[in-house]
């Protein structure tokens, strides 16, 4: 039993040292991951094999992801998709970049047209929410 238990742990250092300096997992990860799930059982209730080889793609991504090296490019493309998402379930507010230095500014929606002041550098803009 003792060689078993010896056996794993040896294996599970030689899977940290080979991960060390790789990205791992996010939040985008496991959304691509549910996608290629969920395109998989269409696939496989559907009579055409076209979601099946579709849902290769966002798990050879997650795969990708996961070992790529490049920490900053995968933190920042995780980053997007965070605020991709946050937007979609923020109902009540419209997004506005400034036309002067691009700052984001986040405003109510349904108020018709309104004078929005930019917080970074004071620009004052009209659009309709």
């Amino acid at each position: 039993m003792h060689l078993v238990i010896s056996m794993f742990q040896r294996w599970k250092q030689s899977f940290f040292r080979f991960m060390y300096g790789r990205y791992g997992t996010d939040q985008l990860n496991n959304a691509l991951l549910i996608l290629g799930v969920v395109l998989t059982i269409l696939g496989w209730f559907s009579s055409t094999a076209f979601l099946t080889v579709l849902s290769y793609i966002p798990l050879a991504l997650v795969i990708f992801r996961m070992f790529s090296r490049d920490v900053n490019r995968r933190r920042k493309e995780n980053q997007k998709f965070l605020q991709f998402f946050n937007r979609l379930k923020d109902r009540d507010s419209r997004y506005f970049s400034c036309p002067r230095c691009r700052q984001t500014v986040r405003v109510p929606r349904h108020r018709g047209k309104i004078n929005i002041h930019c917080p970074k550098c004071g620009n004052r803009f009209i659009k309709k929410t």
